[in-house]
């Protein structure tokens, strides 16, 4: 068994993980399924980008195409449209930059701008993703899941769910180290809600540890999923504090990165797990002395 690397190497960035990191979610859409049109013109774009680094964000996420269930793709030009503006102006505030696509002519764009990390929830599955992000010196988040977004949960997975998301993001990053990518590189997302029964989410949650024998950090996005909804009755505007809880639960299971459009709240939360782990720290170092 490995133990997940303690750091995750982007474009500018070496991202420590010795503590939890908390990657704030920036939807540059008209019709996501949790906050769609809220800040899809740049300027509330932008500004969200500082409220959420404000609120104890240490990555941002800009997504410019929803892939909740059912969702038709997005063109190139328009996805292009809604993005680049609002990265340009993100990669100035300092913090890592993510991007969430799966299109590889985006992927170059968005990193000959400087884009420190790809997240792309078909794990470099597409023509051409794979050799752009191994060209490149950025972080790449690879997802599983299961079908696509217009389909995926008409057609859940069956079965176990840990067996095939091992084996997908295995095989993953078994073709980036081909490459030549560097394994710190390299973060893992289940893909929670990504084609997956809720009781096969909760059962990733549940054993979430057994995907860190491979060494790569867990990046992991509860936040307002449907399945934080069926456990408790709550709409997708009401599911803050389910969606903290689960965060929570992820981190305490191992996860190093939790993607959350909730950031001050579960930045305090964590916060508050780490007086209690430093508590414990002080007690056993007073035993031993």
């Amino acid at each position: 068994m490995h133990p997940p690397k303690h750091s995750w190497q982007t474009t500018r960035f070496r991202i420590e993980l010795a503590q939890p990191r908390v990657m704030g979610i920036v939807n540059l859409t008209p019709d996501s399924f949790s906050d769609g049109g809220h800040h899809a013109e740049p300027a509330a774009a932008l500004a969200r980008c500082e409220r959420l680094l404000q609120d104890g964000a240490d990555i941002l996420d800009l997504g410019a195409e929803s892939t909740r269930p059912g969702t038709p793709p997005v063109p190139l030009d328009e996805e292009r449209r809604r993005l680049l503006p609002v990265l340009r102006e993100a990669l100035r505030l300092g913090v890592p930059i993510s991007v969430d696509t799966y299109k590889p002519e985006l992927m170059r764009e968005a990193l000959g701008l400087g884009a420190d990390i790809v997240n792309d929830i078909w794990a470099l599955r597409r023509p051409g993703t794979l050799d752009i992000v191994a060209s490149s010196g950025c972080g790449v988040c690879l997802m599983h899941m299961h079908g696509e977004p217009q389909t995926m949960q008409r057609a859940p997975l069956e079965g176990d769910p840990l067996p095939p998301v091992r084996a997908l993001l295995r095989a993953a990053t078994a073709d980036l180290r081909a490459r030549g990518v560097a394994p710190e590189r390299i973060a893992w997302d289940p893909g929670i809600g990504f084609g997956k029964t809720p009781a096969q989410n909760f059962a990733l949650l549940a054993r979430q540890h057994e995907l860190l024998a491979d060494g790569h950090p867990l990046l992991v996005g509860w936040s307002r999923k449907s399945s934080l909804g069926g456990a408790t009755g709550l709409a997708v505007q009401e599911r803050m504090v389910p969606s903290v809880a689960a965060a929570l639960l992820a981190v305490e299971r191992g996860a190093s990165i939790v993607r959350v459009h909730d950031v001050r709240e579960t930045v305090a939360a964590l916060r508050v797990r780490a007086a209690v782990l430093a508590q414990l720290t002080a007690e056993a170092g007073q035993s031993v002395s």
